[in-house]
């Protein structure tokens, strides 16, 4: 099972990045796919979380109203498009998924996870 991340780098305040997580060998494409971030010095926190048809998303308190999560089936890839960036969303992303059908937002629910990729913004 591998979950690749990709789409991070270096943007300033109110800018925008969209996320990719790629996914290859994952049992069952149904499993609910999620986004968590970790700032330095601080605990991994949970972002976004989508089912997989999409009729369920799930956003943490201080993305909800900026970022979107979505996904793509067809290309077991799924996507976290990120406006009006704060320097405060600076952290490393990870993108993992659940053994689930249903929104999960605790990390230990989710059982597979990709390597992370770094977002930074500047003010």
């Amino acid at each position: 099972v591998q979950l690749q991340a990709s789409g991070g780098g270096l943007v300033q305040a109110g800018d925008s990045l969209r996320l990719s997580c790629a996914s290859s060998g994952l049992p069952f494409s149904t499993y609910v796919r999620g986004w968590f971030r970790q700032a330095p010095g601080k605990e991994r926190e949970f972002v976004a979380a989508i089912t997989w048809s999409g009729g369920a998303v799930s956003y943490g308190d201080s993305v909800r109203g900026r970022f979107t999560i979505s996904r793509d089936n067809a290309k077991n890839t799924v996507y976290l498009q990120m406006n009006s960036l704060k320097p405060e969303d600076t952290a490393l992303y990870y993108c993992a998924a659940s053994r689930t059908a249903f929104i999960v937002r605790g990390q230990r629910e989710y059982n597979y996870w990709g390597q992370g990729t770094l977002v930074t913004v500047s003010s």
